[in-house]
């Protein structure tokens, strides 16, 4: 696990806080998908990526939990920054696509009823009303390195 089990537990609990009609297994595989997307995006860096809106909402929930976000992230290499988009036109599924296919090169299984369009609330309806897209999709970019004189 990529988060200590008492860590995933307190960022589940922040998914149910958010969301109080939302039970414990629906926040625990949110919260589960968003760190599969945070190790997508630390390990490939530059190709744009971005959640669905449930799985944002995991990654509210584990950023909110800062210490140890700055530690996930400083195992994974890489500090993945969050750049809101709040226009639900954002929808862009060819982003979301390319998200899933990261998470499975890496090994994981994305949870498809979780990578949905942000209309699709029959599945669970969530607080965060953010939706990315192109202008707003995770691209890290490695440090410049010093140069040598």
């Amino acid at each position: 696990m990529l988060i200590p089990d008492e860590r995933f537990a307190s960022c589940r609990s922040t998914v149910m806080d958010a969301n109080p009609d939302m039970d414990g297994e629906m926040a625990g595989r949110i919260v589960e998908e968003a760190l599969k997307f945070v190790t997508a995006c630390a390990k490939n860096p530059g190709m744009g990526l971005a959640p669905s809106r449930i799985v944002d909402e995991g990654w509210h929930a584990l950023i909110l939990h800062t210490a140890m976000y700055a530690d996930l992230c400083a195992s994974l290499g890489t500090f993945v920054h969050h750049y809101p988009g709040y226009d639900p036109t954002n929808y862009d599924p060819p982003i979301l696509d390319r998200t899933r296919q990261k998470i499975t090169e890496l090994g994981y299984v994305a949870d498809p009823e979780l990578w949905g369009p942000p209309s699709d609330e029959t599945l669970a309806s969530v607080a965060a009303k953010c939706q990315h897209a192109p202008e707003c999709t995770i691209v890290i970019i490695p440090k410049p390195k010093p140069k040598v004189l």
